[in-house]
């Protein structure tokens, strides 16, 4: 089902998510808290599984997302309480999210990083090869855009390029990608007609409620918060900037399709922004600091040698944007816009329930519009 041929994206949400069992891995996370938030709005009985809320603040707290949502916190690379919870939620919907997103911690804790983001992908997989779904279950495992074994190209990577990476936290995501293939061909693609799998694999995705170390718009929010300077890394790195809503409502498409048809069953898909959304971090610091006026920033002169950052990666979404009619819907100074507007909110009060909402009905109807 293609949500260009319904420009009603709110009755679709309803039709396909309404009283359905949800469960999102990674809820406390940035993009998993969003994602509970948004499916919870419309109908959805989203049950979320961490192991923590992983900052203060967080996305998470702000929008008091424990008293909307069920909650269950044990670590993913339990292979046991994994297969318990979700023979035990039977849900129709798995949006797998659960990760340790940082290069940078990647570095300091590899055995974590593989753990969480290989071994708790596993887990999944297993838990689906064991448990014979009665009825439809549809479960859209994310990635990364690192799973690509990147030269720095500006090229965008296709869903069929190599996969690799220099770093712990890019190699262990290669590596779920790697396995989530394996299983599909070897336990899902004939004889389990009420499991429908999708890989989605997002870019450099930024947002309101993003707390995490070493990235650059929490890093600036922390120091300018308190009046203090930030520094910039690699100031002229560039990256294609895409808003959550945006990569989130990528893989809601996808879990639509998967829902509506086998068509995809097993598909791979990029989600990344625009070519017009290219920028250097300078460039978004500079965009960002116009709602921040007496914010400062200066340029670290020596060059981070604590780990290996890329300073090129695009992705190639033709695919997403034929087969599944997705496009990004902010462009670039609209993200920008969006960010700044919600934390300038949260500062007021650190809450973020209103404007988080207000967001995704925005978002929800620039989508409307421009499709």
């Amino acid at each position: 089902m293609s949500l260009r041929e319904n420009m009603d994206y709110k009755k679709i949400l309803t039709k396909n998510f309404r009283n359905k069992k949800v469960v999102v891995t990674g809820h406390t996370g940035f993009k998993g808290s969003w994602l509970s938030y948004w499916l919870s709005m419309f109908g959805a009985k989203v049950t979320g599984l961490s192991d923590r809320v992983i900052s203060v603040p967080s996305h998470y707290s702000s929008i008091n997302l424990k008293k909307k949502i069920k909650n269950k916190f044990f670590d993913i690379s339990n292979k046991k309480k994994v297969l318990e919870f979700l023979k035990k939620e039977k849900p129709d919907f798995i949006f797998h999210l659960a990760a340790q997103a940082l290069v940078s911690k990647s570095y300091k804790n590899p055995i974590l990083t593989w753990n969480s983001n290989t071994i708790g992908t596993i887990n999944i997989l297993e838990s689906l090869r064991l448990i014979k779904f009665k009825k439809k279950c549809v479960c859209v495992l994310i990635t990364s855009d690192k799973s690509y074994k990147n030269v720095e190209t500006n090229k965008g990577y296709k869903e069929n390029d190599k996969l690799g990476g220099k770093d712990p936290y890019s190699a262990s995501k290669a590596a779920a990608d790697i396995a989530i293939n394996s299983y599909f061909n070897s336990f899902y693609s004939e004889n389990r007609p009420n499991l429908r799998i999708g890989v989605a694999r997002a870019g450099n995705v930024i947002g309101g409620g993003d707390w995490s170390e070493d990235r650059l718009i929490p890093d600036c929010i922390k120091n300018w918060r308190f009046g203090k300077t930030v520094e910039l890394r690699n100031p002229y790195s560039t990256r294609p900037w895409q808003h959550v809503l945006d990569a989130l409502n990528g893989y809601i498409n996808l879990s639509i399709n998967l829902n509506n048809s086998k068509k995809l069953n097993g598909e791979v898909f990029n989600f990344g922004p625009s070519k017009s959304s290219n920028f250097s971090v300078l460039d978004v610091v500079r965009e960002i600091k116009k709602n921040w006026p007496d914010a400062k920033f200066k340029i670290k002169k020596k060059k981070n040698k604590k780990f290996f950052e890329s300073n090129l990666l695009k992705l190639n979404s033709e695919k997403a944007k034929k087969k599944l009619k997705w496009k990004s819907v902010l462009n670039f100074k609209e993200v920008i816009n969006f960010v700044s507007l919600w934390y300038l909110e949260f500062l007021k009060n650190e809450k973020s329930d209103n404007m988080t909402k207000k967001q995704i009905l925005n978002y929800i109807s620039l989508l409307e519009k421009r499709f």
